[in-house]
């Protein structure tokens, strides 16, 4: 048994090798750390330009900054997915724009700090929920328990949490 320990425990050191260089090449270490491709530049993420354009991406990426600023990759992603779940529901406005400037719906639209420019990350995080992903697993709404009072806010179905931030639909 010692013989075919002794012959394996290479093989093994090389499987967690690549094992770790796989989810360092795949997972962000900080907020502001973006995909690579093989060429060592930023993704192109591309496709969502079929049905969004540039502004509506600088938009949707400055609500990220201004929301989730601070907050977990994953957060960021998942604030930008609310926005773009609201604009496929039929109750709410069918873009972008019109989603983000819904009256009373964002505070960072009242506030002004929408106004501030995107970061990286958040301009990473609205090309990846442009593009379908969705952390907030299809919620609506969004949240920071220790910034809300209201009763309406908290009584909806909670779907998720990730940072400071409550993902509910």
């Amino acid at each position: 048994m010692d013989k075919i320990v002794k012959k394996l425990w290479p093989l093994g050191v090389v499987i967690i090798i690549l094992g770790l260089i796989a989810y360092l090449r795949w997972t962000p270490l900080h907020g502001d750390t973006m995909p690579q491709d093989k060429e060592g530049k930023q993704d192109a993420l591309e496709s969502w330009r079929q049905d969004f354009s540039d502004s509506d991406l600088d938009l949707l990426a400055r609500v990220v900054r201004a929301e989730a600023e601070g907050e977990p990759y994953d957060g960021q992603v998942a604030v930008a997915a609310v926005i773009l779940n609201r604009v496929n529901h039929p109750e709410f406005p069918n873009t972008i724009a019109g989603v983000v400037y819904e009256p009373l719906a964002f505070s960072v639209v009242a506030n002004g700090q929408v106004n501030k420019p995107a970061s990286k990350s958040a301009i990473q995080a609205a090309h990846c929920a442009l593009n379908g992903l969705d952390p907030s697993g299809g919620a609506l709404y969004f949240y920071n328990p220790a910034k809300t009072k209201s009763a309406w806010i908290r009584s909806r179905t909670v779907l998720k949490t990730i940072g400071d931030h409550i993902f509910a639909s």
